[in-house]
């Protein structure tokens, strides 16, 4: 199966928190914060909006906003593009 998001909607795949902390200190599973970086997986046409992510960027989202999807025993969020921050440049 596959995503296809409609409108301005963005499917991203958020990346695995850091379970140590720069300091060295381990975080118990319940200390970490939800990840607000992702991929993103599937750009919609985006209709009256100019889509400005692609598949394979790397982004900075709102911590509370989507919906979260899993399919194939693999967890997506669908976010509006208003929801994207920023994108992270190499």
């Amino acid at each position: 199966m596959k995503l296809v998001p409609l409108g301005d909607r963005v499917v991203i795949k958020a990346l695995v928190a850091e379970e140590t902390t720069k300091s060295g200190i381990v975080l118990p599973g319940q200390a970490k914060e939800k990840p607000s970086q992702a991929e993103v997986v599937a750009v919609g046409p985006g209709g009256e909006v100019t889509m400005q992510v692609k598949p394979g960027d790397k982004v900075i989202y709102s911590k509370y906003a989507g919906t979260e999807v899993k399919l194939d025993d693999e967890e997506y969020i669908v976010v509006k593009q208003n929801d994207i921050l920023a994108v992270i440049e190499d």
